[in-house]
């Protein structure tokens, strides 16, 4: 009963999200809530969010404060050289543009934290994409793509979790799959390109000289810029409708002009935020945050409310601008954390009633007999569902130590087990449990809904390449 209570209840989820009938944030709440009546363990929901919110805390605190630093190192300049490269390489073609997004994705995506990615690459892309009138889905897909198959780094954290549970060594499940991942990533590449020749025939191309024409606006229209407010920006972006908001609040990208559409620069060069003699205080600030991530010298929460307090007092050393970017990146900052203590609650139900438990053990019988010896490409594939329907300490913990027992009495070792485990990750950077993806979908002002039906099977089919690939070179 609590299985088919636990699968139902992730489909109600899913489907309401997609059908645009509820908010991603009413329906993490309200949902679980009443499938925790209908278990009969509606007196436990306090404990049961109490559990959930407990856990996910660090998670909430580090993104807070990771927004609030990077917010800041945008808004001061450090990531404009990055953006000026892509924009070069682009050269207002959507299928170059594309293509870079999931480059700049993979390349930052190599400090092995997923919100610092999507806030980077969200920023350098959004507004070409806007002036190009582009699909942000395509951003958000192939982002989060690239993305998950570099999550599978040895500090990204799936690996390391695949190592801790099965007491093997993190260096023996990555190296060998190298082969594979950069197949995958090979793989989002191509789908990069295939998808931006699709953009390119719907919306065609420009020179950069057209798209950074800026087209007359209102005489009415005020667009805020950094701290400041400008009259007459530029109009244009998709459609044309009028908003009046600073993308430093919105867009993570401090005062760039994205209003809607304006006179496309990427980041604005004379935003009054920009702090170019302390350009390389905070490149070697951020190399040693990111240092100190990876060696794990502190907790992350910890790194990122430091260097979020350092980057304001040294970058903004009057109050008053210090309050200025946080209110500035506020509106970030207080969508993605409620976004990740509404999916406490989800994951709260879902495992204090017992349900993730019953469905493991459900899909873990299922598996018939005949499958044993094959036991790698069978935890490969139920890697795609259960790390998208579960988070990655659920599946690690609880179902991979399970998984790996029924493989190792058909004679499959456990490093095989190990390095399949970790093939769902370019679909798992897209589930709704996973709380960097509410940066995604919130910088790039795309509903999570919208993002979910375009991203699902390409995600799903980079991670079957990978899974192929592994199987192909005696990998798994």
């Amino acid at each position: 009963m609590l299985t088919i209570l636990g699968f139902a209840m992730i489909a109600t989820f899913l489907v309401l999200i997609m059908m645009k009938k509820m908010s991603p944030i009413a329906a993490l709440v309200l949902i679980p809530a009443l499938f925790c009546v209908f278990v009969g363990k509606g007196a436990h929901l306090g404990d049961y969010v109490i559990d959930g919110v407990s856990s996910l805390a660090p998670t909430a605190a580090m993104l807070m404060f990771a927004i609030v630093y990077f917010g800041v190192m945008i808004d001061v300049g450090l990531f404009d050289p990055i953006v000026r490269a892509i924009l070069k390489f682009c050269k207002a073609d959507p299928m170059r543009v594309v293509v870079g997004t999931a480059l700049l994705a993979a390349i930052v995506s190599l400090d092995g934290d997923g919100s610092t990615t999507f806030m980077i690459t969200v920023s350098a892309m959004y507004p070409l994409y806007k002036r190009l009138k582009m699909s942000l889905v395509v951003m958000t897909g192939v982002a989060a793509m690239a993305n998950g198959v570099m999550n599978t780094l040895p500090w990204g954290g799936p690996t390391a979790r695949a190592a801790t549970a099965l007491k093997v060594d993190a260096t023996d499940i990555f190296v060998p799959m190298i082969p594979a991942l950069a197949v995958g990533l090979l793989a989002v590449v191509a789908l990069s390109y295939v998808l931006g020749l699709r953009e390119r025939r719907r919306v065609g191309t420009l020179t950069l000289d057209e798209a950074l024409v800026r087209e007359p606006a209102p005489e009415s229209e005020t667009v805020l810029v950094g701290a400041g407010a400008k009259a007459g920006a530029g109009r244009g972006g998709a459609g044309g409708a009028d908003r009046t908001q600073g993308s430093a609040g919105s867009a993570g990208s401090g005062g760039a002009e994205e209003a809607s559409g304006d006179d496309f620069k990427g980041l604005d060069p004379n935003r009054p935020t920009l702090r170019p003699k302390l350009y390389w205080f905070n490149a070697l600030l951020t190399v040693a945050l990111l240092t100190a991530m990876i060696m794990e010298l502190l907790p992350i929460p910890v790194l990122f409310l430091l260097g979020a307090a350092l980057a304001l007092t040294v970058n903004f050393p009057h109050i008053p601008d210090q309050k200025a970017r946080i209110a500035a990146h506020a509106d970030n900052v207080l969508n993605v954390s409620g976004m990740v203590f509404a999916a406490a609650v989800f994951t709260g139900v879902l495992t204090g009633t017992g349900m993730v438990d019953h469905m493991a053990n459900w899909l873990v019988d299922t598996i018939p007999e005949g499958m044993g010896p094959h036991m790698g490409l069978v935890t490969g594939l139920l890697s795609l569902p259960l790390t998208y329907f579960m988070s990655n300490d659920g599946f690690y913990f609880g179902v991979l130590p399970v998984l790996a027992e029924a493989g190792q009495a058909h004679g499959v070792s456990t490093l095989e087990i190990a390095r399949a485990s970790i093939v769902g990750q370019p679909l798992h950077m897209s589930s709704p449990l996973v709380p960097a993806v509410y940066v995604l979908v919130g910088m790039a002002k795309v509903e999570f809904g919208d993002h979910t039906r375009f991203v699902v099977k390409w995600a799903v089919l980079t991670s079957l390449v990978i899974l192929a690939a592994g199987i192909l070179f005696g990998i798994i």
